[in-house]
């Protein structure tokens, strides 16, 4: 239930600005980089929500939030749509930020924690490996829905569908009353870094925000300029836009890898496994060329779709269940605001570099890696002490 409902809130959320955009700066007079700005707002509202959110979660359980976030998202995008003016849009897309602040990943993982603790990590890369195809079905179904009945169309329906879809799934959810307590998961005392001093819990939790805001830095940058890389490598305009969409099949291939021949592997190996693959992607195509482009974007995919698991997990795994909601929810504050200015900050980057800026991204991605060793060597020293 929580992987369709995630479906359908990343589609018309997340990946809405990607089909919708052009059409709507065209209707209202206004560029398209303003319409990407009103929706930069929405992620920054959705930073300053999500600490909120998940403490109510931890308090009453997942259940009334995301059924509040159906009722915001509705809202929102029927706002949307009446939008006629570069004030409107903005507020409308800061209303869907409420939503996605207590709607989207975070919250979802939260919930299920919620229910099952310690053992909540098979549910979390569950939610993921649906949700995987939000935007291979949000895009395509934007775009169908903008040639028939125009991008207003197209946000009431999504607007209907929150509202017929995804409020009932939501509302099927186990109430905390009935959830497993989480002090007395099976596993609640196995493979937890909860026994880590005070010192080390902070280290932990600074060094894993800086995973989090690199990781999604990456993720929202590629996701904006990967065809433009392409193309500035030495790829035609049709292998760059076919080789970019193999990105998407990849990430649900990583969550599958994750489910299966990952799933009694320690989180922390899985992390540094995946923040190792963009590097090794783009070590690939700067040496080799348009040739391996799609190993490039195959590779990104799977660190990628790997490290969507890994901001649900690892915090389960360091810190434990208690408070999990609220604790996720400061955790996610950077990679939030960072992911507002991805888009902008390595368009800057690509316009002066061209490729080479994707040796700019490698690195972000090694020192993701360096990061998650140094989490590794503190809990290793905690457990000799």
């Amino acid at each position: 239930m929580l992987g369709v409902a995630q479906t359908l809130a990343w589609a018309s959320s997340y990946y809405l600005p990607a089909v919708l955009a052009g059409a709507i700066g065209k209707d209202i007079g206004i560029s398209t980089s303003t319409v990407f700005g009103a929706f930069s707002v929405a992620l920054l509202v959705a930073a300053g929500i999500g600490p909120f959110a998940g403490r109510l979660i931890d308090r009453s359980g997942g259940r009334p939030i995301l059924i509040a976030s159906n009722l915001v998202f509705a809202a929102g995008l029927a706002a949307l749509s009446q939008a006629s003016s570069t004030v409107h849009l903005f507020a409308a897309w800061a209303l869907m930020g409420l939503a996605m602040g207590s709607g989207l990943y975070e919250a979802a993982f939260a919930t299920v924690v919620r229910l099952h603790g310690q053992d909540a990590r098979r549910a979390i890369t569950g939610i993921t490996l649906f949700a995987g195809f939000a935007s291979t079905v949000g895009w395509p179904l934007s775009a169908y829905m903008e040639s028939t009945v125009g991008w207003r169309g197209a946000c009431l329906a999504w607007a209907a569908m929150h509202l017929l879809i995804g409020l009932p799934l939501n509302m099927l959810l186990p109430r905390a009353s009935h959830a497993v307590p989480v002090q007395k998961s099976a596993t609640a005392a196995q493979d937890v870094g909860a026994g880590l001093s005070s010192a080390h819990q902070r280290r932990a939790a600074v060094l894993m925000a800086y995973v989090f805001a690199v990781t999604w830095f990456i993720s929202t940058a590629m996701a904006a300029h990967l065809p433009e890389l392409l193309l500035a490598s030495g790829a035609t305009l049709a292998a760059a836009v076919g080789i970019a969409a193999l990105v998407g099949p990849a990430q649900v291939v990583g969550r599958v890898i994750e489910f299966t021949l990952l799933k009694r592997a320690h989180p922390l190996f899985s992390a540094r496994l995946a923040t190792l693959a963009h590097p090794l992607g783009a070590l690939c195509l700067g040496l080799l060329g348009t040739s391996v482009a799609a190993a490039f974007a195959v590779l990104h995919g799977l660190g990628n779709g790997i490290l969507t698991i890994a901001i649900g997990t690892l915090p389960l795994l360091i810190f434990g269940a208690k408070g999990y909601g609220q604790r996720q929810g400061f955790l996610m504050v950077p990679a939030r605001i960072v992911q507002a200015g991805a888009p902008f900050l390595f368009g800057m980057a690509v316009e002066r570099w061209g490729d080479g800026a994707l040796w700019f991204s490698a690195m972000l991605g090694l020192s993701a890696c360096l990061a998650l060793t140094g989490m590794t060597v503190d809990m290793e020293k905690s457990a000799r002490g």
